[in-house]
């Protein structure tokens, strides 16, 4: 990936700098904050332009409103962690554009910061609509990228602005780059994609892009069904996504031709209606009235191992229900032993980082991402338009 202008040399001083953030949060039934990461991480850039004297007005989305207003989707929330995070207040303009944005943008001094109401709030960000992009723009001065979970999206805020303003990557955004880009151009081998969750329909692409490059490859959670069923192995009542067939078949043989080991589930931990507590069967060996639901403790075993002679290792997805206390087990204990394993350990995509916190093994990686489709897209290679916009540095 070649790198993208930072924003160390960026001029910012007393300019109006539109910044696209990424504070798409989760909130408790009470409405507030659940997790504030992506506020944290977006830290470093904010006090840059703080400490700069940049008048920062900054952009994010919220949810799914659907292009119209939905006060279930207002930043108020947002602003008010961002505020107590920043140690100074962060007013909330009431829209994104028009008259009232302009004066409360026109008003701000040098080291303070302004938030727009949600983008997703008009048609026009996710329609990357010209004209809503060019409200936008008119805002602000300069921009700056530092929102990597949204750069995989052509939207206006994203696409849009910065081909209207001179524009730069965020420090955010430089470390996701700077991070990830060692998955593709130079990871040491061993190296071990360790791969859950589940619709191998849509991760597919995915998978086949480790072919080749990664040494190998591990398939865990409701994603390794289809492969265990292609193989004829019975799963009881466990739900296999039907008519994957061939692709399965198809995949396998690509990964074997191109070098790359494929390592599926050998035992399933499964829940049975009527019996209480879970119960460990070898694959195939699955009663009928069975669902498997975490990977069983010889996988453990042999996953662990692929991972302990490892030097680089690439983490999405739990390797089973890991929202379920019972059926967490397979996912923790395997990252947890990657905590002792050497090398260059990455998380990325969905909500692999909230697992990683849940289950207290953020401590086995280097490197956690902060995106979600943003870094599966990165990691496959594929480019992203909110980083192809960018100039290069």
């Amino acid at each position: 990936m070649v790198a993208k202008k930072g924003l160390a040399s960026a001029p910012v001083r007393g300019r109006r700098v539109l910044v696209r953030v990424d504070f798409n949060v989760p909130q408790d039934p009470n409405g507030q904050v659940a997790d504030d990461r992506r506020i944290v991480e977006a830290l470093p850039t904010l006090n840059h332009l703080r400490a700069a004297g940049a008048r920062t007005i900054l952009l994010t989305h919220l949810g799914r409103p659907g292009g119209h207003r939905d006060p279930r989707y207002s930043l108020r929330p947002v602003v008010h962690r961002l505020s107590a995070v920043l140690g100074q207040p962060v007013p909330l303009a009431d829209d994104v554009v028009g008259i009232h944005a302009l004066e409360q943008t026109a008003r701000l001094a040098n080291g303070q910061f302004l938030m727009l109401e949600n983008l997703r709030f008009h048609p026009g960000e996710e329609a990357n609509d010209p004209a809503f992009a060019s409200e936008l723009a008119h805002l602000g001065e300069f921009f700056v990228e530092d929102a990597f979970g949204a750069v995989h999206r052509a939207h206006a805020s994203t696409v849009g602005v910065p081909k209207r303003l001179p524009s730069c990557a965020g420090l955010l955004v430089e470390r996701e780059v700077r991070e990830l880009s060692r998955l593709i151009e130079r990871p040491e081998p061993p190296y071990v994609a360790l791969v859950g969750g589940a619709k191998v329909a849509d991760k597919l692409p995915f998978l086949e892009s480790f072919c080749g490059r990664a040494n190998s490859l591990l398939i865990g959670g409701a994603l390794a069904f289809p492969f265990l069923s292609a193989r004829g192995l019975s799963l009881g009542a466990t739900r296999v996504d039907p008519g994957l067939e061939s692709a399965v078949d198809a995949f396998l043989r690509r990964a074997e031709a191109e070098g790359t080991e494929v390592l599926l589930p050998t035992d399933l931990v499964v829940e049975r209606p009527g019996v209480v507590g879970a119960e460990t069967h070898p694959v195939g060996g699955i009663p009928a009235d069975a669902i498997a639901q975490d990977i069983g403790p010889e996988t453990r075993d042999a996953f662990s191992a692929r991972l302990d002679a490892s030097r680089t290792v690439f983490w999405n997805g739990p390797l089973g229900r890991a929202e379920d206390s019972r059926f967490r087990d397979g996912t923790r204990e395997v990252l947890s032993r990657l905590g002792s394993a050497r090398g260059y350990h990455v998380a990325a995509g969905g909500d692999s980082a909230r697992i990683a916190q849940d289950l207290g093994v953020t401590g086995s990686f280097q490197f956690i991402s902060t995106g979600g489709g943003a870094a599966l897209e990165f990691v496959q290679g594929l480019e992203l338009p909110g980083l192809a916009v960018l100039p290069d540095a």
